[in-house]
């Protein structure tokens, strides 16, 4: 192990990138991922890496090129927020069923309109359903290793997907966090060579890639996709332990805490699992059985442990940081389907929080425990809107 430093989010990950040193990095510049970029650009710059980073002129771009690089042979990074996803959402779609493995990191921002700069799930909930391995941090610390993490389990040969490393906008984007890296000789060693199980420039077995795909093979092909997501998630268990080996951190799947005695569990993503927990300690001095859980790997949905989670719960809270203008937040239908591998359906809630960067406290988190057991809670809540 290194010894401990003082980082924000941004700049561990691009640490976390300097170790791996992929290829190639295309990548423009959006608040608040820029300083993912301009420190990695540094770090070529010095020559402390041999990437080939390219500057582009617009997000849309810098992921044409990210897959076409991938698909050539190199092993491609890339970084964006809000706006910036959306830019890229045409070729989001395209980059999965290209099975090409690239690693974006996503500043989780707001996206327009109104136009807002802040903390919320908007840009990757609108991404949720293009095909990539999705993973969630909690800290700077899991910003580190989850961009450590990502490139093992999508270059498996069993999955060829490409990925997102999501980490909170501000909260732990620009917020300095004591963590504890890995040395580079181990992280290359763990993330090991980039090998393309089919190189679209190998001459000697030539293929074509992203054709026109009639009503006969479209389907089959996207079929192959669910196929890969299904491998991802063992996959992503085997790689989450040998980190675990390797750097003495623990991650799972699903993350639990104080689950397994409570009635009443909170499921959230990112940054608010943390300020959760807060609140699950304070409702636990008062004698209340709460726990909260924090599903790190999003895309392969975890429908088994989501499950697990639940059985035998009284009620279930589902936080969701977007909103599904006319539905629901998009991770409470996705619960409440997980219950269904049970016998017994919890109570099931669901609150929109914290759009736009809007605070949420401790003592918020507190209160919607105790709305939920008091009978008050509608089906769909809004924490710190005038409804």
């Amino acid at each position: 192990m290194a010894k401990d430093i003082a980082i924000n989010g941004d700049a561990a990950v691009a640490l976390a990138w300097k170790q791996i040193d992929p290829d190639v990095c295309a990548a423009y510049p959006i608040t608040p991922q820029t300083i993912i970029v301009e420190k990695f650009a540094e770090y070529v710059a010095n020559g402390e890496v041999s990437t080939e980073f390219v500057c582009v002129e617009s997000e849309h771009s810098a992921l044409t090129l990210c897959i076409t690089s991938t698909s050539a042979g190199a092993r491609t990074f890339t970084a964006t927020a809000s706006q910036g996803l959306a830019y890229m959402w045409e070729m989001m779609p395209i980059a999965a069923s290209m099975r090409v493995p690239l690693i974006m990191a996503v500043a989780n921002r707001a996206v327009s309109g109104p136009i807002n700069i802040n903390n919320d799930h908007g840009d990757v909930m609108a991404a949720r359903d293009c095909g990539w391995v999705t993973l969630f941090a909690e800290n700077v610390q899991e910003a580190y290793d989850m961009s450590i993490v990502a490139p093992r389990i999508c270059e498996h040969h069993d999955v060829q997907l490409p990925g997102l490393v999501n980490l909170d906008g501000f909260i732990l984007t620009h917020a300095i966090e004591r963590i504890t890296p890995l040395e580079e000789d181990a992280v290359r060693k763990f993330v090991g060579e980039y090998k393309p199980l089919y190189p679209l420039l190998d001459v000697k077995n030539p293929i074509s890639h992203n054709l026109m795909d009639g009503p006969l093979f479209y389907f089959p092909h996207k079929y192959q996709t669910v196929l890969a997501m299904e491998s991802a998630y063992k996959v992503a268990k085997d790689v989450l332990s040998d980190f675990e080996k390797m750097s003495g951190r623990k991650y799972k799947i699903l993350e639990e805490y104080k689950c397994e005695d409570a009635e009443c569990v909170a499921i959230v993503l990112g940054s608010s699992f943390g300020t959760m927990k807060e609140a699950i300690d304070q409702l636990r001095k008062e004698g209340k059985k709460v726990g909260v859980a924090m599903p790190r790997l999003y895309r392969p949905w975890p429908v088994a442990e989501i499950a697990k989670l639940m059985k035998g719960k009284k009620s279930v809270i589902v936080m969701d940081r977007h909103l599904s203008i006319g539905a629901y937040g998009p991770m409470f239908p996705e619960v409440v389907a997980a219950a269904l591998e049970n016998e017994a359906m919890p109570k099931m809630y669901n609150y929109i929080y914290g759009l736009g960067g809007v605070d949420t406290m401790v003592s918020d988190f507190v209160a919607l425990f105790k709305e939920v057991e008091s009978g008050k809670a509608k089906r769909v809540n809004f924490v710190g809107v005038k409804e």
